[in-house]
């Protein structure tokens, strides 16, 4: 998934986009609101975990932005704050989620996969196509049994794939979901993902190319 941290304290901002890479998901930095609303505004992120007292723009303001923007956006709050009254007021703002400092890495990155799920069409946990089993909360892969061992970056492209349920996804897709963005769209880290993933996928071949569209499995 595209994740954006909106976080004006730079080790925790960090300590959070490390642990939620380690996930496999593609992950952006924000250090006030102004510098989220930019974001937000061009990148269609699945969901942004926004501290919630900012510099320049408060974290409310930014919340406010994103419901009104009708995106399928999804908005995790954190706060020091761990009054009722302070978890229903952020609630109340739109956001979908409510997490107090200091928090487990472990429960935050369960908490960004459940709201990840919702900012897309439903699907089921676990993604299964042509033989391929792909199971997002134990960050495993199998072929016909045959465990698959993948990079992040390679697990997280195969999870586009067969979300896709058949149909073509771009590079360009592929690219602002499974890469941050400092990736190089003319480096073709797309299409040296996509190779690694065949040969550690075996044969006979899943990872079609449709000439001028992109990759599919079909």
């Amino acid at each position: 998934m595209r994740v954006l941290v909106v976080e004006d304290e730079p080790m925790l901002a960090d300590a959070v986009a490390e642990w939620l890479r380690g996930q496999a998901h593609a992950v952006d930095l924000a250090h006030d609101g102004a510098a989220a609303l930019e974001r937000v505004g061009v990148v269609d992120y699945d969901v942004v975990v926004l501290d919630r007292d900012l510099p320049v723009v408060h974290g409310d303001d930014v919340c406010r932005a994103v419901v009104a923007s009708a995106s399928p956006t999804r908005v995790l709050m954190l706060t020091a704050a761990a009054e009722v009254t302070d978890r229903v007021r952020g609630l109340a703002l739109g956001a979908d989620d409510y997490l107090v400092k200091p928090f487990a890495f472990p429960e935050l990155a369960a908490r960004v996969l459940a709201l990840g799920r919702r900012s897309r069409p439903a699907a089921p946990p676990v993604l299964c196509r042509a033989g391929l089993t792909l199971d997002p909360a134990r960050g495993e892969v199998f072929r016909d049994s045959r465990y698959v061992p993948l990079s992040k970056k390679e697990f997280a492209v195969l999870a586009e794939l067969l979300r896709a349920d058949g149909a073509a996804v771009s590079a360009e897709q592929l690219l602002e979901k499974a890469w941050d963005e400092n990736a190089d769209p003319f480096t073709g880290a797309v299409r040296l993902a996509v190779l690694k993933l065949r040969r550690k996928l075996g044969d006979p071949p899943l990872v079609q190319t449709v000439t001028g569209v992109g990759y599919r499995i079909p």
